[in-house]
C-alpha cells in the first residue's frame, strides 16, 4: 500500500489538435483514412456492394444458376470489405507494421476487381431470363455491380500507386544531392 502514490499519473493533456490516430479507451481511430480517397472508395464499395446482393437476393435468384455466383462474389467481397474497413479505421496498418499493407491491398483489390467483373458479366447476361416482376431487380443489380466493379478498379489503381510509391528506387535514394 505504500507504493500507491507512485502509480498515480498527475499529467494533464495538452490542447493540441490531433491529425493522426485518435485514441479512445486504448483503441485508436485513424480519421485520416476516413477522409482519404481510398477510405471513401472503400465505404462506397460497402454501400453499393450491399445494394447488389440485396437486389439479387430479393428476387427468385435460384431460377438461374448464374445468380448463385453473383451472390457468392457480392456477399463475400462485402464481408471482406467491411472487415478491411474496420481494420483500417482502427489503425491496424500502424499496429501490424510487419504486414506489407500496400501489397496486400493491391492483391485484394485486384482479385476483387476480377471477381466483380465476372459477377457483373454473369448478372448482365442473365437479366433477360427474368421477365416480369423481378426483372427490374436484376437490371438494377447489374447496374450496381458494374458501378461497384468500377470502384474496385479505382481502388486497385490507388493501391497500385501506393505500392509503387512505397518501394521507390533504392539507387536514387542513396545518391548525394
Amino acid at each position: 500500500m505504500a507504493d500507491f502514490p507512485g502509480k498515480v499519473n498527475t499529467q494533464t493533456s495538452s490542447s493540441q489538435s490531433q491529425t493522426g490516430p485518435v485514441q479512445v479507451m486504448n483503441v485508436s481511430f485513424d480519421l485520416n483514412f476516413i477522409k482519404s480517397m481510398p477510405g471513401v472508395l472503400l465505404l462506397v464499395e460497402i454501400i453499393f456492394g450491399l445494394l447488389v446482393w440485396a437486389l439479387v437476393s430479393s428476387a427468385a435468384y435460384w431460377l438461374v444458376s448464374a445468380y448463385g455466383w453473383v451472390l457468392f462474389v457480392s456477399i463475400t467481397l462485402w464481408i471482406l470489405s467491411v472487415v478491411l474497413y474496420i481494420m483500417l479505421i482502427l489503425g491496424m496498418r500502424q499496429k501490424l507494421s510487419s504486414i506489407p499493407w500496400p501489397l496486400v491491398l493491391l492483391v485484394f483489390y485486384g482479385v476483387a476487381s476480377v471477381l466483380y467483373l465476372t459477377a457483373f458479366l454473369a448478372n448482365a447476361v442473365s437479366v433477360n431470363l427474368f421477365r416480369g416482376f423481378t426483372f427490374d431487380h436484376m437490371a438494377a443489380s447489374a447496374f450496381f455491380a458494374s458501378f461497384v466493379m468500377g470502384i474496385y478498379i479505382s481502388s486497385t489503381v490507388f493501391a497500385f500507386m501506393e505500392w509503387k510509391g512505397d518501394g521507390g528506387n533504392a539507387a536514387m535514394a542513396t545518391v548525394p544531392v
